[in-house]
């Protein structure tokens, strides 16, 4: 049963801004429908990085179960086996969480730190789930570890600016 809001608590927030932190994961992961050509394919993880911005700016933004219906869409749209941003996606998620029992206060660079550390982890075990070990792609994955890495800070300002914009004043 739910607490009955007090005089002192914050106004609860409107459905519409609710659905603005799924609906930027779930564009985040519809990225790899556009049709990008490229040599290499080296494009970031946006749906992980997008669901990372939004736990580390606002914890209370996306519910402790969205990592697996959110991986579940990007499963369904990224090629990977099915199950694999899933499991890493909530994995990833509740580690964030306890480290931020944990942890008294974060800065930025702790943010980017753990961000980083996540994309790194699902880039590298989703390696060595959807391809064999004699596959050559280690290099394209570390380039690939590289832009989401220099990428994340891009996407936590896209975060923030729409928290901003959606939160009252």
């Amino acid at each position: 049963m739910a607490r009955p809001r007090g005089p002192f608590d914050p106004p609860p927030r409107p459905r519409t801004t609710q659905m603005v932190p799924p609906l930027t994961v779930i564009a985040g992961s519809l990225i790899t429908l556009m049709p990008i050509v490229a040599a290499f394919p080296i494009l970031p993880p946006f749906g992980l990085m997008m669901l990372l911005g939004w736990r580390l700016t606002r914890i209370d933004s996306l519910p402790i179960w969205s990592p697996l219906l959110l991986g579940l869409v990007d499963d369904l749209y990224s090629g990977q086996p099915f199950g694999n941003a899933m499991l890493f996606w909530t994995v990833s998620f509740l580690a964030l969480e306890s480290i931020d029992q944990r942890l008294v206060g974060r800065d930025f660079w702790q943010d980017w730190l753990l961000a980083s550390t996540a994309i790194s982890a699902y880039l590298l075990f989703g390696r060595l789930v959807a391809s064999p070990l004699a596959a050559h792609v280690d290099t394209i994955i570390l380039v690939q570890i590289a832009a989401s890495i220099m990428l994340y800070p891009v996407v936590a300002q896209i975060v923030s600016s729409l928290d901003r914009r959606l939160s009252p004043a």
